[in-house]
Order: C-alpha cells, then structure tokens, then sequence
C-alpha cells in the first residue's frame, strides 16, 4: 500500500508516518509512506494511480486540503482520500471531494488503524509476508513465493516458487499462525500444506505442482482436499469480481460519501 500524507505540521506527519509503519509491522504488509508539506508540492507529483490513498489535512498554508484534493479528483477519481482536521467546519465540501474518511485532530492510533483496516476492505488484497529463520539468517518471505511446505523432523522445508528451500526450525501449527491461516495454504498429508495458487491438478492421490513437484495427500480425504482447492479458486474469482465491480461503480456509491 501506497500512501500519501500532506500536511504542513512536520509533527503530524511524523506521527503518521510512523503509525502507517506500525500498522504494516503487525499486519505483515509492505507500506510505502511519501510525505509533503503543502498541497502545491504534492500535486507536481501526484498522478493517476500513483497511491494507494492519501490523507490530507485541510487547514494548511498556501492552498487549502480541500482545494488540493479537488485538483486531485481531475486525475485521479478512484484514490482513496482522507481527510485529517482539527475542526469539522469542512465537512460538507470534504465529502463533495469524494473522501472515503474524515479524521479530527488529535487522532488516536486505534482511529489511524481502524481507517487503515477499512481501507484494506476496498483495495486489492495486500502482498503479506513472513519472517523466518533459515542458516541463521532471518528472512522475509512473501506469502505468494511459498510454493509448498513440508515437515521435516524438528524442522520445516518451505519451498519457494525461485527453486529456493528455506530449512527453519518451527512447526506446522507455528507456521499456519504466522500466515495469520491464510486460506490459500491448504493441508493435504500429515506434514504437507500446499499453496493452491500453485496446485495445478491431482493425478494418481497425489497433487501435481507448477514447479513439477508430486506430493502425496491423504487418500481418504482426497475428495475434501479437492473441493477445498476449488473452494479456494472460486472465492478468488468472486474477490476479483468484487473489486472490479468497485472500481467502475458510480463515484457517490463508494464508502464514505
């Protein structure tokens, strides 16, 4: 996630700055924090598509909050746009700029999140990542780059989508809770989980992997593996669906308007 903090307070934008990153520690997400002092500086480089969301204070010198994002609105229609304040005076014309959100001034960390959290909801699903520990080094892995993961005594073979196999010490259940027990890793034998963006086709009890992987399943269970697989696929489809459906919605259906 992109976002974008305009506000001509250096202390507000540094106690943003940081509460963004703090929400992409502890939800495992990359977020990416560009900070401007004015809505004239922000605007020579604001494009389309350029952020993911931007919070904007209204009462800042030179051009006001509301006047930036009504310039915003000519190039971008669908950024998301926050509002950050000390009064509630704008409010009307805030929302004629389309804002998702209207944050008073001083804001509190659980609003700054709940904000965040909301804005998750409306936008692609973020890339979230893990951190292990492999040849003692701590390294960060991307959920989409786990083809496949296999037990092996103490410790866990995680095989990556580049050929790569990270040998850390944990168990299954400590790696499942680290995904947060994202629905994309599916169990299919004692010891195995699979990433079923990668599963390709079942042939033989066994499951066939693009990489070319065969990893064997629980024949009794092979029917429930199998619809969980398309379980998997078709809430996939259905999300994308959704999303789109969003992105070409009429401006004033959107949350917050």
């Amino acid at each position: 996630m992109k976002i974008a903090l305009v506000d001509d307070e250096q202390e507000y934008l540094d106690e943003m700055a940081k509460l963004v990153s703090d929400f992409g520690t502890q939800h495992c997400c990359q977020m990416e924090v560009v900070a401007f002092l004015n809505g004239e500086t922000f605007l020579e480089t604001f494009e389309d598509g350029g952020f993911s969301a931007v919070f904007m204070d209204i009462y800042m010198d030179g051009m006001d909050g509301v006047a930036a994002a009504m310039k915003m609105r000519g190039i971008d229609r669908r950024c998301i746009l926050v509002f950050l304040t000390s009064s509630k005076d704008f409010m009307p014309e805030a929302f004629s700029c389309h804002a998702f959100e209207y944050i008073t001034k001083p804001f509190s960390p659980q609003r700054i999140f709940q904000v965040l959290t909301d804005i998750q909801e409306v936008l692609p699903p973020l890339q979230k990542y893990i951190e292990v520990i492999s040849d003692r080094k701590t390294v960060r892995v991307f959920l989409y780059e786990i083809a496949f993961v296999i037990t092996d005594a103490h410790y866990l073979d995680i095989a990556l989508t580049s050929g790569e196999t990270l040998h850390c010490r944990m168990t299954m259940p400590e790696f499942v809770k680290l995904t947060g027990g994202d629905s994309r890793f599916l169990p299919v034998n004692k010891g195995i989980i699979v990433n079923a963006e990668y599963l390709l086709e079942f042939e033989d009890n066994c499951c066939i992997m693009e990489n070319g992987a065969k990893l064997p399943i629980r024949v009794r269970d092979r029917l429930k593996i199998e619809q969980a697989a398309r379980d998997y696929h078709f809430g996939k489809i259905r999300e994308r669906q959704a999303h789109f459906a969003r992105r070409s919605a009429p401006e004033g259906i959107r949350k917050g308007d």
